[in-house]
């Protein structure tokens, strides 16, 4: 994609002259993915949380059809508030351009912008993944074949519990995205800690991942590493309640013949509610954990290769 038709705020550009930490963070959570008006208060506390150690936040969003790196407050704010503002995937980014559309980005979309525009380090909640009954649907999110394709590092917290875990991690492998854990050797998944899963590679602290980074640089990888950072188990949501919710979920969405797309926000809707909004104090906690640890791995790496531009 060509620099004139990505906009990259001073301040980010700046960082990524000077050779500083900058983490890219998506925009569909505050669009979609929380409750009017608290998205806003959260959305500007994950920016102080890099701000904090000093690593330029870069929230990325579609604004009137401009792919922007970094948001001005206006910019945040118009995400978080405007009815109107749609969410934007990796397939959507040219067309959401040419009808000069206000979006939020997902995953992938956050990811194909931010590493277009030379960010290293993404910072993000829960990946999508393999759905369940995708042997019928062939329902499967676009941020793993994104993934398979770019070369960035993503902070996660594994993938949302309402997915086929073990098929997600069966795909993210035939994708060649390499996977590591962060103190842990188990896939986290995303409201609990330990998905029952294990990984083959863990890693302890953020010049760990640095140092992964550099070597996949040298050998040429093109596509991203994931770093799965699980929730601490006494922040966790309590298993029995998420399962009870899940299990209420999925044989309402399945009565109301709830298919494609729609289900994953239906799912995550109604389990909200089911829980009385403890999955979204989780979701929250879940956020912040990563993008501190996003923080971490960016300077890390700022420091080993850091060097004005």
């Amino acid at each position: 994609m060509p620099s004139s038709l990505v906009e990259v705020s001073p301040r980010v550009s700046a960082a990524l002259a000077a050779g500083q930490p900058v983490v890219a963070l998506e925009s569909t959570i505050i669009s979609h993915g929380l409750p009017r008006p608290d998205n806003l208060a959260a959305a500007q506390r994950f920016e102080e949380i890099l701000e904090a150690q000093n690593v330029t936040p870069a929230t990325i969003a579609l604004v009137d059809g401009v792919p922007k790196i970094g948001l001005e407050a206006k910019d945040l704010e118009r995400i978080a508030a405007d009815d109107s503002v749609v969410k934007i995937g990796s397939r959507d980014i040219a067309i959401a351009m040419a009808r000069k559309v206000t979006g939020g980005t997902t995953v992938a979309a956050t990811s194909v912008l931010a590493a277009r525009a030379g960010l290293r380090v993404f910072a993000t909640g829960g990946l999508g993944g393999v759905h369940r009954a995708a042997a019928e649907t062939f329902d499967e999110s676009a941020d793993l074949t994104v993934l398979s394709r770019t070369p960035i590092t993503v902070v996660s917290a594994g993938v949302k519990s309402i997915l086929d875990i073990p098929a997600t991690l069966e795909r993210l492998e035939t994708l060649g995205v390499a996977v590591v854990g962060y103190q842990t050797s188990r896939f986290p998944a995303f409201w609990l800690s330990d998905s029952g899963y294990d990984l083959d590679w863990r890693v302890d602290s953020p010049d760990e991942v640095a140092d992964i980074m550099a070597a996949r640089d040298a050998f040429g990888e093109s596509s991203a590493l994931l770093v799965a950072n699980p929730l601490p188990a006494a922040l966790q949501l309590d298993p029995g309640v998420l399962d009870n919710a899940m299990g209420e979920a999925l044989a309402l969405a399945d009565e109301q013949g709830i298919r494609g797309k729609a289900v994953s926000p239906f799912l995550l809707d109604h389990i909200q509610q089911l829980t009385g909004g403890a999955s979204v104090e989780v979701n929250l906690t879940i956020a912040r954990g990563n993008i501190e640890l996003a923080g971490q791995i960016a300077t890390s790496w700022a420091e080993r290769t850091g060097e004005p531009r």
